[in-house]
């Protein structure tokens, strides 16, 4: 609440918010925020299926329809010549070869109906090593397969491999956030509170970090991964090089604050009652900046999105049989695909909704945590 409307505010309500704590302001004033709040839910959302994508999905990513090679989307209609229909259906597709461009091309199949369902049966997979199960929130009948985005160049469903790429993508992103964030806060509360040769030590390092562009020194850190490494080792090593770029500014925003709260009345008073260093800077100054921290965190998830879909997009990133988001981006390098198949540009329409969303929660959080 700003001092304006406390002023004005009545003896109740100012009472009620005297009685909330730090949290409970911080999420008053992250409820007002309405693009945040929106930004939060489609957050959420893009985590959710991408924890849940193997249900989610409705087909193996590498499942591939042979007869379906660069399949265009399909609409998900109601109505039809016949009329109006209470479930939800797509028409069929026919394809054949043009034998004069070399291309496959498609059309509707008007009296082919095929109707959308919930908990289908379909490709089996391992939910995280936990279970093994055939059912899918949602598809069409067996013989009649949907792509609601289309297919690629193999013929392989592209909704699924969004819904997959995107688990790998924002999974890197929060897990390289991770690290960052315990590397940025130990190195920065450490060099904000000694100062002197260990503060001039970590910020010449953080400089060097700091001074080369970001793109080249993660297409050089990546190049060093050995391309034998299984696709699992090459997501961890791309998390690694992602962490190692990018910690330096978050400590150098932690060191500033442990600077500006070193000489608190409760640290001074730790260090009277002989508190070890390690519990001041890491049961009292650390703490203390947890909010800032966590804004921090939430406002650098995007570039650690668009750093691994860079990544991913130059070769230099994920490598198959896994995907990301700037693994299949790069399916729509040539100009031709872009002419002919514009539907493999989806997975750079979901960046842009990661980022953004991630953009606004992290403004939203850096408002509502801000110091009236």
């Amino acid at each position: 609440m700003s001092e304006e409307t406390l002023d004005t505010a009545p003896p109740e309500e100012k009472r009620s918010w005297a009685a909330l704590s730090q949290r409970q302001l911080i999420w008053r004033r992250f409820r007002k925020h309405r693009m945040a709040v929106a930004g939060g839910s489609i957050a959420c959302f893009l985590y959710f299926c991408a924890l849940l994508g193997d249900f989610v999905a409705p087909y193996d990513p590498a499942h591939r329809f042979y007869e379906y090679v660069y399949a265009p989307p399909q609409e998900i209609r109601f109505l039809d010549e016949e009329g109006l229909h209470l479930r939800p259906f797509v028409a069929g597709l026919e394809g054949r070869l043009n034998r004069k461009t070399g291309i496959r091309e498609y059309r509707k199949a008007k009296d082919q109906r095929h109707n959308l369902r919930l908990f289908v049966r379909g490709d089996r997979y391992s939910f995280y090593g936990l279970f093994e199960s055939d059912i899918h929130l949602f598809g069409s009948d067996p013989e009649a397969p949907m792509f609601l985005f289309g297919t690629d160049r193999f013929g392989r469903d592209m909704l699924s491999r969004v819904i997959l790429g995107g688990r790998v993508t924002l999974t890197v992103g929060i897990l390289a956030v991770a690290v960052s964030i315990t590397l940025g806060s130990i190195f920065g509360v450490i060099s904000g509170y000694y100062g002197g040769m260990v503060d001039h030590g970590i910020q010449r390092v953080i400089e060097v970090i700091l001074s080369f562009p970001s793109i080249p020194i993660l297409m050089a850190l990546s190049a060093v991964i050995p391309p034998q490494w299984p696709s699992h080792f090459v997501f961890m090593g791309i998390v690694t090089v992602l962490s190692l770029v990018g910690w330096g500014r978050l400590a150098r925003e932690v060191r500033g604050k442990t600077m500006s709260l070193r000489e608190e009345d409760y640290v001074l008073a730790a260090r009277v009652a002989g508190a070890k260093d390690r519990r001041i800077l890491f049961g009292h100054l650390l703490p203390g900046m947890m909010s800032h921290i966590i804004v921090i965190a939430t406002l650098s998830v995007p570039g650690f999105i668009l750093g691994e879909s860079a990544l991913s997009f130059l070769g230099l990133g994920i490598k198959p049989p896994l995907t990301s988001w700037g693994l299949l981006l790069s399916d729509a390098m040539g100009v031709h695909s872009l002419q002919l198949y514009p539907w493999l540009l989806i997975p750079g329409i979901y960046i842009v909704i990661a980022v953004l969303s991630l953009n606004f929660l992290g403004d939203g959080l850096r408002d509502a945590a801000a110091p009236r």
